[in-house]
């Protein structure tokens, strides 16, 4: 049994994004910052939220499940807001083999294996694409994350193993659906048997605490072992265990506090009468005291307890009762419901909570990383090894303080930028009082201008009064919005609203957004009238500042196979461990050495193929990015994102203000000529605009003067950009505020509503003032000089991609009513009769050349009075126009766009526009930067048959060029050109060509066209113009789904959806840091996209190399180990020293400061530790070193001056292993080489990075140690030899040595350059062999792109 879908099975699910949660990435960057003496500064949002994050205490769990959420603020689901009550953990899918969005494979193996297209395409057939949702739908299963090493992984989406039934009675499972975070998570109920947890403690007490460690290390353990899951309602002393949608997992405990107030101030909404608990029908009303709340607080959400149903609900979804009109919350607040409220949603605070440092310190010890360590150190000391052990000891130790102190540092710049609190004034208990932000709750009523306000305390409706604001910290758009009163049917919606949509938003102020003016209402005589006024509807962490900065603490998960693939390997390299120590054992067996020793051999053995420095090396590449990029202005939020950028393969662009200027400059005016029904010259001076004749009350001058929504602030005229320049070209002035009178429409559906008289001024240069008695008179018989008064705006709405004003005109009688629009959707809205014949071409010739054009229309309406002007529907007033004109704006490409654009299309980049423009001018831009090929043909659709909203309806794919050449309506491949071309089949065939397409197209083909129409689309589509913000963000997720690596890049403004749903999300912003994507570059131009892409393929095969060199340094001492085993034999303690921390450390560390290389290569570097080129590199480096080290070894066994090892008494009882012999030396003195060696094989210079003598630190580091060991090999100082417990050898020996070393350098060098094609080229055939027993995975456009030529 499964979950029930609340949409549709059609609802689209694209594969998941998946990371384990913890923060040991950022642990890793502190600390080899600390092995290395850097200042790395890694911003550490999650290791903010890992210490931040309040779950069960480690008493109380007895060190077992005090358990860390992963990150699961991710996009998951547009769903339905209803809670589901299930029987099992699982959400069916439908795909039990969903492709893994990752390329996991290299560039390399993508070239030579293409993917089966029947395979790639049956798994790609089984995604459901749906009708409606814009977004992936709710069938998502909960996946497993590492629990251990935290490792990001994009993981199948299958069938998961399905629970058994719950116990009988109320429920103890439960989905809720986060509406702010679009995901869902899973709540179950359990609670400890007191025997078992008895049994537990005794156990984890006699195992040393090895049992605890395991308990907290995989809790799901310790949950089947001590725990029974338990009905929510029931529970006493239990805790709720909150799973996301990528089976992480937390524990909260069940929380109780005194509420004496009635279960409707906790959950407005009516239960589901079906999910009545049997004890709660017909016996308890909304209106009964609670007496206790029971509630789970779970990343700063409080989810209460519904005794009817015995779920769990959000009490952030609370409306009250009396939010219906105006009228009802007025009244503000009494104390006694103050209280009530303050005691449910808590202070009006954004404070994110602090761990003790105590805390964590436990925390930071027992993870699994430090845990190994302590066991290494605890495991050498007994060996005596005191040395090494002292020496690792003290830099875990300072590993830990360091790790401590960038965490407190990092909560405490949390805890600065989101905590705000001033001083308000509120109206309670009838009367006004001023008090701390800190104390508002829903319902307060506010004073929004006494005492001012700099920023927005909480989310508000504007009451009264009118306001504009700066969302920027929303959306990145600085553009002042104008707020005005809500409306009381907005306010009714709001009770069935989870958030602020349609209408309610242009009256919805959102905490944390800064205050550009605030002013309160004007009465008829211009007199103060009400002030401004705001109703508090959501406080604390609850409003939208609120749920941003929990995004930043909870971030959407990114997955990265590589780090998966690192840690099954590190199980590969303890698997090897363990066979190397059983052949070992035989031999420790054979000469009698006692028990403990071999014990001791074993672990160390271990330690030695594990290294305990491992799992920070992978971090190091990412950490030196961070800062190049740092030092470049472009910021990072993520640091899992930068490897993920080394893998992007298409790159998506906004236009306005990504692409193009931000700015738009008037290349001037065209209006239809009197005479003529054409259009006249371009008009560059708005001095040569002839007037309009006298009986043309509506004027083109007028239309530009009036239709726009700009303000006044400071004498400033701000807005728009495109309004302002439209106003400045007019050279007209504006005027606001003190002409502002108010009156009252009566309204039977709404109520009274306040309404200004006259909303803006506008006048030519040099006319007298307006008075505000002039907008009330009828005929202008006493009225004084012209101007214009604009009396009701309608405002842009993207569907309508419109707006209107509605403007009295003075010494008139009438009104006139003045749109501004896209010119295509003139033509439903304008007389036919009043266009140019020329319109179509003269807009076509304008589009074409990149220029954005804006047409004006208007009409006059006589006799209409100021209050049926109130009352007018939009529909009405926009109807039966008179084309007036069109206005051109010239919209320049920034510098840096066309360079960056050719340098990714060089480099193989599959390049997108998704703009909200017209496609002729988004077509015209994309070919002016080279994101088209300019001499591609460009194919657009449109409606032949039916329209957007039509199933049946019909395309024809056309020509932008040449429209009588047209593409198949299903294949999408061109049909044969038309017959004025002479071009030959093949030639036409392989017509380079690209597709154009508007957002009422894209949604149609998204809803209702065939799968493989819509799939091929989705890849030979270039342009998307038209786009709303949700279709922008689908293009992204569309496009994931078809196995691409995604970087979008735009200016944040209507982009923020697309720029967190993408792979890689750069925003161009001023702010150092914007939650609305995780890179923010203040360069201005698209040029950041390059340095981003370059620094994570740096990183990326920094990461490699420095994997494959911690790995193989491993081998290389495990192959001395062993032999050295052979003979009861080992390394010495300072040999053991100088190897990992003079050798190993100063050389993984600079490694990864080799800078990216300047230019980008066509191909990707690999993501998978299991390629070809990866497999083959590792395999023939460890034959060639294992093999010098096994000559060294029976070499010196076999020369004259060789003698024997003194036999040491097996039964002895120190444990130690000999280690002063002359197989020892040899093969100490070779490895020494080796480890060095295989740093430069491994430091893969160009085409990603730069060759690694320009890493001067690099260099420095194996030039020294290379010398350093010529003369340990050559002629060792006394003191040197002692200390290293090398033996005498003869300098012949020493030569041949050093030839031998000598060898190896050439062998690895030639093998890594020509002989790993060859072994790659075997592995490739184990690989093809593989490839027919399984689909290929993340290769879905591949198949689209073959299906295609």
């Amino acid at each position: 049994m499964t979950t029930p879908r609340a949409r549709p099975p059609s609802t689209f699910s694209k594969p998941l994004q998946i990371l384990t949660g913890n923060d040991d990435g950022i642990r890793s960057m502190v600390k080899m910052s600390t092995l290395c003496l850097m200042d790395l500064d890694i911003p550490s949002t999650r290791a903010a939220y890992r210490a931040c994050h309040c779950t069960i205490t480690l008493a109380e769990t007895a060190g077992f499940p005090g358990l860390r959420a992963a990150g699961g603020g991710a996009k998951i689901a547009h769903s339905s807001r209803r809670s589901d009550v299930s029987s099992d953990y699982a959400v069916a899918t439908d795909d039990e083999d969903e492709e893994e969005r990752w390329g996991y494979t290299s560039n390399e193996e993508d070239s030579e294996e293409e993917a089966d297209i029947a395979s790639v395409g049956r798994s790609g057939s089984e995604i459901d694409y749906g009708s409606l949702p814009p977004s992936p739908g709710p069938g998502l299963p909960l996946l497993a994350g590492d629990p251990i090493f935290g490792s990001e992984a994009r993981i199948e989406m299958g069938e998961l193993e399905l629970l058994s039934p719950p116990p009988p009675g109320p429920p103890s499972r439960q989905t809720l659906y986060i509406a702010d975070e679009d995901a869902h998570i899973r709540m179950v109920g359990y609670e400890p048997i007191r025997w078992r947890q008895w049994l537990w403690w005794t156990c984890c007490v006699f195992s040393f605490g090895i049992l605890g460690l395991l308990g907290r290390w995989f809790p799901r353990l310790w949950l089947r072992w001590v725990t029974r899951e338990c009905a929510f309602i029931n529970m006493q002393r239990g805790f709720v265990v909150v799973e996301s949608a990528y089976r992480d997992i937390a524990l909260f405990p069940i929380c109780r506090k005194d509420y004496p107030y009635p279960l409707n101030t906790v959950i407005s909404s009516a239960p589901d009468p079906a999910q009545l608990l049997p004890t709660a029908r017909g016996t308890r009303r909304d209106n009964d005291n609670l007496g206790t709340l029971t509630y789970v607080d779970y990343r700063y959400n409080r989810f209460a307890l519904d005794p009817r149903t015995g779920l769990f609900s959000m009490i952030r979804d609370w409306r009250d009762s009396f939010w219906s009109s105006l009228g009802s919350v007025q009244n503000g607040l009494q104390k006694d419901i103050q209280a009530q409220r303050m005691s449910l949603f808590g202070p009006n605070l954004i404070d994110i909570e602090g761990k003790s440092t105590l805390s964590l310190l436990i925390d930071e010890v027992i993870h699994p990383f430090y845990v190994f360590q302590i066991a290494s150190i605890i495991l050498w000391s007994l060996d005596d090894y005191y040395y090494y052990a002292f020496c690792i000891a003290l830099i875990s130790a300072i590993s830990i303080v360091t790790t401590l102190v960038e965490t407190k540092q990092t909560i405490r710049r949390m805890r600065e930028m989101s905590r705000f609190v001033c001083k308000v004034r509120v109206y309670r208990d009838s009367t006004w009082i001023e008090c701390d932000s800190s104390e508002l709750v829903p319902g307060d009523i506010v004073d929004l201008i006494e005492p001012p306000l700099n920023t927005l305390p909480a989310d508000m409706f504007l009451l009264s009064g009118d306001a504009i604001v700066n969302e920027s910290m929303l959306t990145g758009e600085s553009v002042p919005v104008s707020k005005n009163p809500i409306k009381n049917d907005d306010l009714a919606k709001w009770k069935t609203c989870t958030d602020a949509v349609g209408d309610m938003v242009k009256s919805f102020l959102y905490a944390g957004t800064r205050v550009v003016r605030i002013r309160g209402a004007s009465t008829l005589d211009g007199s103060a009238g009400a002030p401004a006024l705001g109703l508090v509807v959501r406080t604390g962490f609850y409003t939208t500042k609120g749920a941003l900065v929990r995004s930043m603490l909870f971030p959407k998960p990114t997955g990265f196979k590589f780090y998966r693939d690192s840690m099954r390997f590190i199980g590969v390299l303890a698997g090897v461990a363990g066979l190397g120590f059983c052949a070992s054992a035989v031999q420790f067996v054979r000469l009698g050495v006692r028990w403990h020793t071999i014990l001791l051999r074993a672990l160390d053995l271990i330690t030695v193929v594990v290294p305990p420095a491992l799992p920070a090396t992978l971090s190091i590449g990412t950490s030196f990015a961070i800062g190049r990029l740092r030092k470049l202005g472009i910021f990072c939020i993520s640091p899992s994102r930068v490897n993920v950028a080394g893998q992007i393969n298409v790159c998506c662009f906004d236009k306005t203000g990504t692409l193009t200027e931000d700015g738009l400059d008037i290349l001037g005016v065209r209006a239809p000529e009197r005479n003529t029904a054409r259009f006249g010259e371009l008009i560059e001076d708005i001095r040569d605009l002839p007037p309009a004749s006298g009986k043309e009350k509506a004027n083109f001058m007028y239309a530009l003067a009036t239709c726009h929504s700009l303000k006044k602030v400071d004498g400033e005229v701000i807005g728009d950009p495109l309004d302002v320049k439209m106003f400045e070209f007019t050279k007209w002035t504006l005027e606001e505020g003190h002409v502002a009178g108010a009156g009252v429409v009566k309204n039977k559906a709404v109520g009274d509503r306040p309404a200004a008289l006259v909303q803006t001024v506008v006048r030519p240069p040099g006319s007298a003032q307006f008075r505000i008695e002039d907008a009330l008179k009828g005929a202008g018989k006493h009225a004084h000089f012209l101007e214009l008064g604009v009396i009701r705006t309608f405002e842009f709405v993207s569907a309508l991609r419109r707006m209107s004003v509605i403007v009295k005109r003075l010494k008139s009688s009438s009104m006139e009513v003045y749109v501004k629009g896209a010119p295509e959707v003139m033509s439903d809205i304008c007389d036919k009769s009043t266009f140019p014949s020329d319109y179509d071409d003269l807009l076509s010739y304008y589009t074409k050349r990149g220029y954005r054009v804006i047409a004006m229309a208007g009409k006059s309406i006589e006799g209409l009075t100021w209050l049926r002007a109130q009352k007018m529907k939009r529909e009405q007033a926009e109807s039966n126009l008179q084309f007036l004109g069109l206005v051109i704006f010239e919209n320049k490409l920034k510098p840096g766009t066309t360079p960056a654009i050719q340098t990714l299309r060089a480099a193989h980049f599959a390049c997108r526009m998704i703009t909200g423009d017209n496609p002729l001018t988004a077509v015209s831009v994309a070919r002016e930067c080279g994101l088209i090929n300019p001499a591609a043909q460009v194919f657009a659709p449109t409606f032949i048959i039916g329209h957007a909203s039509s199933p049946l309806a019909k395309l024809e794919w056309a020509s932008m060029d040449e429209p009588a050449w047209k593409l198949d309506d299903y294949s999408l491949k061109p049909l044969p050109p038309p017959a004025n071309r002479s071009m030959e089949a093949e030639e036409w065939e392989s017509q380079d060509y690209t597709l154009a397409v508007t957002g009422d197209v894209f949604r149609w083909i998204m809803n209702h066209a065939p799968l493989e129409t819509m799939q091929r689309m989705l890849v030979k589509t270039q342009v998307y113009a038209r786009m709303s913000p949700d279709e922008k963000n689908e293009v992204v997720e569309r496009l994931q789904a078809l196995g691409y690596i995604v970087l979008m890049c735009g200016d944040g403004a209507n982009d923020c959806a697309a720029l967190k749903a993408a792979d890689v999300g750069l925003s161009l912003s001023e702010a150092e840091a914007s939650v609305a994507a995780p890179f923010t570059s203040r360069t201005p131009d698209i040029s950041c996209v390059l340095e981003v892409i370059k620094e994570g393929r740096a990183a990326l095969v920094t990461s490699f190399s420095c994997f494959k060199y911690m790995a193989l340094y491993s081998l290389i001492q495990f192959t001395t180990i062993t032999l050295l085993y052979s003979f009861a034999s080992s390394l010495g303690d300072f040999q053991f020293l100088y190897i990992d921390l003079f050798i190993i450390i100063p050389i993984a560390v600079t490694m990864g400061r080799t800078l990216p290389y300047p230019r980008i290569h066509p191909k990707r570097p690999t993501a998978s530790l299991v390629s070809k080129k990866v497999l083959a590199s590792l395999i023939g480096q460890i034959v060639i070193t294992s093999a010098v080290q096994f000559w060294a070894f029976f070499w010196v066994r076999s020369q004259d001056w060789y003698t024997p090892p003194v036999a040491k008494d097996p039964s002895a009882d120190d444990g130690k292993l000999e280690s002063t012999n002359y197989e020892n030396s040899a093969l100490f003195l070779v490895s020494c080489f080796q480890y060095i060696l295989v740093a430069a094989v491994f430091s893969i210079g160009p085409p990603y990075r730069k060759h690694m003598w320009t890493n001067g630190w690099f260099m420095a580091s194996m030039i020294c140690l290379s010398i350093f060991n010529l003369v340990v090999l050559l002629s060792p100082p006394g003191a040197i030899a002692r200390i290293l417990e090398l033996m005498a050898l003869p300098i012949s020996a020493r030569a041949t040595l050093l030839l031998a070393v000598v060898m190896n350098v050439l062998g690895s060098m030639a093998f890594e350059h020509w002989g790993t094609q060859l072994v790659a080229r075997v592995i490739g055939l184990f690989f093809e062999l593989r490839r027919h027993h399984r689909v290929r995975d993340g290769k879905l456009y591949k198949a689209v792109e073959g299906g295609m030529r």
